[in-house]
């Protein structure tokens, strides 16, 4: 099955699941309170469709929304309370952490599998302010864009890959993250996004970036009421 073809399969299935949702709540089935409740379990499955379809690569923002989701919808089912979340929520930061630590060592294990010891990654982190990054390196391998109330940005367009995908981790949340790549090079973008925009607007054919080689240039990560663009 065809990455567009699994796209197109997946979305339609939320698509009707939240339109049975509202029809069982119009009808009187399920009342507006209890249509509510299953909210959550809509982002669970989100996340669960966004782990997916990135083949298991994007864990940062998926697994997020599965854990913040899940939590609330578990406390909606009355197996926990509102006190244990408001006591443990510190947990999904410790969370988040362990997911970044587990990315960074598959990046690093992928890279030892197939003999690059030349490895170069970049991070840029734009806290209520802005941090620009530019690659010249021919072994770009991937980086770690953060950016919360600011701006992101990264240049790649004089650097090189040598093991494809380099991936590029992103976290955009309130802010605006900025990927500046070559025409030529095939982008891949798996970021689950809530109330956010993710665009490619290269002027380029989607000839290559349709196929299902091997991209040169994932990227990966969640975006919250942001944008997150690929230029040239």
């Amino acid at each position: 099955m065809t990455q567009n073809l699994w796209e197109r399969l997946t979305t339609g299935g939320i698509v009707i699941l939240i339109g049975i949702l509202l029809l069982l709540a119009t009808t009187g089935v399920l009342e507006i309170q209890a249509l509510w409740e299953w909210v959550p379990l809509l982002f669970v499955l989100l996340g669960i469709w966004a782990l997916v379809r990135s083949e298991f690569r994007n864990l940062v923002g998926p697994v997020m929304v599965i854990a913040i989701a899940g939590a609330f919808f578990v406390r909606n089912l009355g197996f926990i309370s509102d006190d244990a979340i408001g006591t443990w929520w510190p947990l999904f930061i410790v969370l988040l952490g362990v997911l970044i630590v587990v990315n960074r060592s598959r990046r690093r294990q992928r890279l030892r599998l197939a003999g690059d010891y030349s490895a170069d990654e970049i991070r840029a982190v734009g806290v209520f302010g802005t941090d620009e990054r530019r690659v010249t390196s021919d072994h770009f391998t991937g980086a770690e864009l953060v950016s919360v109330f600011g701006d992101a940005r990264l240049d790649l367009r004089d650097g090189n890959i040598q093991s494809t995908p380099a991936i590029v981790e992103s976290v955009t949340v309130f802010g605006d993250t900025e990927i500046r790549v070559p025409q030529e090079w095939d982008v891949r973008l798996e970021v689950l996004t809530i109330l956010a925009d993710t665009i490619d607007r290269r002027s380029v054919s989607s000839d290559k970036r349709t196929a299902d080689d091997e991209p040169d240039l994932v990227v990966t990560g969640f975006a919250v009421f942001a944008d997150l663009e690929i230029r040239d």
